[in-house]
């Protein structure tokens, strides 16, 4: 097996953090923007967001949901309403208190005390008050139920340590909110829309997830259950990559969110919220990506195929971009995955490697080069970028096909990709997740044994109260957290690791982001 030289200069292996800034750079997806916590989503890293909302957004709008925008500003009092809500995220709420700036006496710019607020805003962190309020506003009666409304926004939540699209100050997403006649259409309701995360993220992202209930000391602040999705990065990490919060009739008491029911009573909504976030684009960089950068799942990939015509500044140039324009069109002209196929003709001035190593660190599925030598033969030179090596050469795995064969089979081989690269990342996080564990010993011994360990499924007797929070605390002196109660967990027959006490389910336990 020859030797491989990637295409970036820190390993997975090596240094797992610092390998995931250098994808995001080395692809040019985001930059640090000068405000702590806060980035600038570049070109690339902004289509892949795009793909995500345009496919997310197409999946909500199935089961019936509409699209709305709120304020970014929300008065405090919404918050004080809810106690357990504003308690959950007090201490990452940015507040807005004045409205004018004046010079100071050291001649720069402070607040004006003359301007300020009446009432502080807070910078939306999520909208549950904010929506509710509109929403008691607009629900008369049960013929306007159900109430399906989704917004796509920017919220802040000023984050202590943050890491490009895992965990930053201001982030987009999509937060549904709905509002239902009663408590089995809520619940319902909550888990088709954790399916269609779940959906979303396996067979958009090729992401596989596992999901299942979050354990009471994960709840959503003022929520009576969350639901949640979890994958596992290549370091063994889990990614908490979406939520779906039933919220009992907690926040419809707050807004006062009632309805004329049938027999002619009053009655409280019972509503629900959900939502995932640009977090997910650091879940594929974590899942997909390898040591020569990102690798995008075709559904995903802003254009799927690059086209690299090898210029050399000649008059003979004309004619090859005349070739690969004709391959360009042959594959524009497709369908794959429900959709045209997304294909780029790059004709910029450089040197065809040097562009092609900017396009294998973007994690462009299909590359193809072609040169005046391919031309005069009628081939092309076509790179997979999920099997970019001959690992007998340490040289790229080129295929040549003809150009006519290549303009056919692209397509399938874009095919082949969205469902090859799942079903890897499927059988990586399968072969990191322990199962059988009787004891907390051996969850200690398990998470200390490797660098990047995975995760073990235990059973549990679903304590509460003191007896949860100290289990909190043992997991935390291990960095450990609890993810979710998987639904397709296979039944108890044993006790719980942490109390001794028959066990009534399983939950997941790992490391987290």
């Amino acid at each position: 097996m020859a030797q491989i030289r990637h295409a970036l200069n820190t390993t997975r292996a090596d240094d797992f953090a610092a390998w995931y800034q250098e994808v995001i750079a080395a692809a040019e997806m985001a930059e640090e923007s000068g405000v702590r916590g806060c980035m600038v989503i570049r070109p690339w890293g902004f289509g892949i967001w795009e793909r995500m909302q345009r496919l997310l957004d197409d999946r909500i709008k199935a089961t019936g949901h509409q699209n709305v925008y709120f304020p970014i500003f929300i008065p405090l009092s919404n918050f004080e309403r809810e106690a357990e809500h504003v308690e959950g995220f007090a201490k990452e709420m940015a507040v807005v208190t004045h409205h004018r700036l004046i010079a100071g006496s050291d001649g720069g710019l402070v607040p004006d005390p003359d301007a300020k607020l009446e009432e502080p805003l807070v910078v939306r962190p999520t909208s549950e008050t904010i929506f509710g309020d509109a929403m008691a506003r607009w629900i008369r009666s049960w013929r306007d139920l159900p109430l399906k409304l989704n917004q796509w926004a920017n919220v802040v939540r000023w984050e202590m340590r943050t890491r490009m699209f895992l965990r930053t100050s201001e982030f987009l997403w999509q937060e549904g909110h709905t509002a239902h006649a009663d408590e089995t259409e809520a619940r319902e309701h909550t888990l088709a829309m954790l399916e269609v995360y779940r959906s979303f993220a396996e067979e958009d992202l090729a992401l596989p997830v596992i999901a299942g209930e979050k354990p009471e000391n994960e709840r959503f602040p003022g929520a009576v259950e969350t639901w949640s999705i979890e994958a596992m990065m290549q370091d063994g990490k889990a990614l908490q990559a979406g939520t779906s919060h039933y919220l009992g009739t907690n926040f419809a008491e707050a807004s006062g969110m009632k309805y004329q029911n049938r027999e002619g009573g009053e009655s409280l909504c019972h509503t629900t919220s959900w939502g995932v976030s640009t977090r997910m684009v650091g879940g594929v960089i974590m899942t997909h990506g390898d040591d020569d950068g990102l690798r995008l799942p075709p559904r995903i990939a802003p254009q799927q195929v690059v086209i690299l015509p090898m210029l050399r500044d000649k008059p003979e140039d004309d004619q090859l971009i005349e070739y690969c324009e004709g391959l360009r069109a042959t594959i524009a002209g497709q369908h794959v995955l429900d959709e045209p196929v997304r294909v780029l003709l790059d004709t910029r001035p450089g040197k065809a490697a040097a562009k092609r190593w900017d396009w294998v660190r973007k994690g462009a599925p299909v590359i193809i080069e072609v040169g005046g030598r391919d031309m005069e033969n009628g081939v092309v030179s076509v790179l997979r970028r999920d099997r970019l090596w001959d690992e007998q050469t340490g040289k790229p795995a080129f295929q040549t096909p003809t150009r006519e064969i290549a303009g056919q089979t692209v397509p399938d081989i874009l095919a082949d990709m969205q469902s090859a690269i799942f079903i890897e990342a499927r059988e990586r996080r399968e072969a990191n997740i322990t199962r059988n564990v009787t004891s907390f010993e051996e969850v200690e011994k398990f998470f200390s044994a490797t660098r990047h360990p995975g995760w073990v499924e235990v059973q549990w007797a679903k304590p509460t109260g003191d007896v949860l929070d100290k289990v909190i605390e043992r997991l935390k002196e291990h960095k450990l957290t609890l993810r979710n109660v998987p639904k397709d967990a296979a039944p108890v027959d044993g006790q719980c690791i942490f109390t001794g006490k028959p066990a009534v389910e399983r939950v997941l336990v790992a490391k987290a982001y």
